[in-house]
């Protein structure tokens, strides 16, 4: 048999073999077996050494269109059978009905999300921006622009979790400030408009877990610049505020409270809804928690947002956000907000 005669036999043979493949695998073994290293088309190219220059010439060229060939009849072949095993599998599911009752399971919001949401019409409603920020933020924006100068001791009340980079997860949504009254600046200025904003988001300690501290937490911050704009003003949104969230009348104290970037500053408690004010683990046993820290905007921290002290004055305040769901829901311990425990967390419903 000459060298024709056996390349138009594996012709024939591939043909039959591919036909007889029943999976994938058996045709991956079929393009091993045929055009492998080993295979029969390697094979039929050592003959070639004992031909003629031209015979060589003439029958490599029919063995390189014969891989060609066989390549495309094995690849259709794969094609073919992947399709059928598709069309198999597809002919075997059930057929769709429209009738039947919904499978998935409705999820449900975080209890944070819902009082952020809450929080956000809230002020919407009385004329505030909504802004959102990044959690990755520079020494400068983090403390620098708000009065916490390098070495500064407020700095050890704030250890947080500093990148390779420089930069650092944002200890406090007060990170923003300075970007906000950049941004709207120009409009307070020029056109009497007052800087109205509140910015939530989620922030970053490195500190003990217990019942009322995690080290990844909610706040929300908000400001009011424009003015004569004094603590009568502030006063008043805070409680608006919390009747708001709570549906009812909350018990709340104003005490003084040092924060670099306000002056003078104040610390807001509420009433520990929790245990009435008797003393739990959520309020330290006092009967207190602290929920928003607030205080009119320092000068300084106006003039590194480009805004004029001497004419513009506002506040600034925030609020945990976190510890808002857990006195809204009742919700003793704070690590149960990051546990992901969907079994708890499914209970609450928009």
């Amino acid at each position: 048999m000459n060298n024709e005669e056996m390349l138009t036999q594996l012709k024939e043979r591939i043909k039959t073999d591919l036909t007889a493949a029943k999976e994938v695998a058996d045709i991956e073994a079929l393009r091993v077996s045929y055009l492998g290293k080993k295979g029969s088309i390697t094979d039929l190219l050592k003959c070639l050494k004992d031909l003629s220059e031209d015979e060589r010439k003439t029958f490599g060229q029919k063995v390189n269109k014969a891989k060609e060939e066989f390549t495309a009849l094995i690849d259709d072949a794969k094609k073919k059978l992947i399709e059928n095993e598709v069309k198999k599998e597809l002919d075997s599911m059930p057929e769709f009905d429209m009738t039947m009752p919904p499978r998935i399971r409705r999820g449900s919001y975080h209890p944070i999300t819902l009082v952020q949401r809450e929080c956000e019409e809230i002020f919407r409603s009385m004329g505030f921006t909504v802004e959102d920020y990044s959690e990755i933020v520079s020494e400068y924006e983090c403390f620098e622009s708000l009065n916490i100068p390098k070495d500064h001791p407020a700095r050890d009340m704030q250890d947080t979790y500093y990148l390779e980079n420089g930069q650092l997860l944002k200890t406090q949504t007060s990170a923003a400030q300075n970007a906000i009254y950049r941004k709207y600046r120009d409009a307070l200025i020029n056109e009497g408009k007052p800087i109205k904003a509140i910015f939530p988001g989620r922030c970053f300690r490195n500190e003990s877990t217990d019942a009322c501290h995690e080290n990844t937490f909610f706040q929300m911050e908000g400001v009011y610049v424009g003015k004569d704009i004094n603590i009568s003003n502030l006063i008043f949104f805070m409680k608006t505020m919390l009747s708001e969230v709570f549906k009812r009348d909350i018990k709340v104290r104003l005490r003084p409270g040092f924060f670099p970037f306000v002056e003078p500053g104040f610390e807001l408690d509420i009433n520990c809804l929790i245990c009435g004010g008797v003393g739990c683990p959520s309020c330290k046993h006092s009967g207190w928690l602290e929920l928003c820290p607030c205080g009119m905007i320092h000068p300084e921290v106006l003039k590194a947002g480009g805004i004029d002290p001497e004419e513009y004055t506002g506040f600034a305040f925030g609020r945990g956000l976190t510890r808002l769901a857990m006195m809204k829901y009742g919700i003793k311990d704070i690590r149960d907000l990051n546990s992901g425990n969907l079994k708890s967390m499914e209970q609450f419903q928009a």
